[in-house]
């Protein structure tokens, strides 16, 4: 097993339809790539209790919880105070974060500005070379991402290496005959086969195939051999094409 994750989504924006959420698709996709398990993506509003409430019960279930905005200068910014109170902690100011902040703005430094300096009591601060100098907040197993897309990509490019751990091996076929067709193989597939992660994916007016079918393991010797079994039991014509 690798390094199991849950993602919190925080935003009004989201709920409402005004924003789409790109970052959870971005984030799920790259955790898959360095071999960690998203366990679970939560979207939850800009309220304190409960961003507190699902931190506290991520921060339980998984090795990694990733936030997605939120830790901006203005009120609805309250990410910070939700993950603090979800861990039981303060909220401070960090004054490696506050100096920066002074040296940045000067007297042009307003109380919205200083709120950028507030951090859970006990966070560390990631440092990262990407689109934004603002280090990327860590307290416990919980890490604090901004909302902007450009820049949590950034982000986590520079931390994803935390997460790694062994790798899926993906094999896919693609099948000119609809699931009802070819469940029962896949059934079949998956009883000789029980710890593939076998996955159906139909297909709507595509002339080439019906349904995408995709066998992942972290072992590619398992992967392999169920893939060589389900194409060798599926009828003849069924196979369009394979992948992997």
């Amino acid at each position: 097993m690798g390094v199991t994750a849950g993602i919190v989504i925080v935003g009004n924006e989201i709920l409402s339809g005004k924003v789409t959420d790109t970052n959870s698709v971005f984030l799920a996709r790259e955790l898959r790539a360095v071999g960690a398990e998203l366990g679970r993506v939560v979207v939850v509003a800009d309220e304190i209790d409960e961003i507190a409430e699902v931190v506290r019960d991520f921060v339980r279930r998984f090795h990694v919880v990733l936030t997605s905005g939120g830790v901006g200068p203005t009120h609805d910014d309250v990410t910070i105070a939700g993950v603090a109170r979800g861990l039981g902690r303060s909220v401070v100011r960090h004054p490696e974060i506050e100096t920066a902040l002074r040296q940045l703005f000067k007297d042009r430094l307003n109380a919205a500005g200083l709120k950028m300096a507030e951090v859970p009591e006990g966070a560390e601060l990631i440092r990262s070379g990407d689109l934004s100098s603002f280090p990327v907040i860590k307290v416990e197993n919980v890490y604090l991402l901004p909302g902007i897309p450009e820049i949590l990509e950034q982000k986590f490019h520079a931390i994803k290496a935390r997460f790694a751990g062994p790798r899926y091996h993906l094999k896919a076929l693609y099948s000119a005959r609809g699931e009802s067709a070819i469940a029962e193989y896949l059934n079949a597939t998956l009883a000789q086969f029980p710890e593939l992660v076998l996955g159906s994916y139909p297909r709507l007016g595509d002339p080439e195939y019906r349904v995408k079918v995709t066998l992942e393991s972290k072992t590619q010797a398992y992967v392999e051999a169920a893939f060589a079994h389900l194409v060798g039991i599926l009828p003849e014509g069924t196979v369009v094409r394979t992948e992997g």
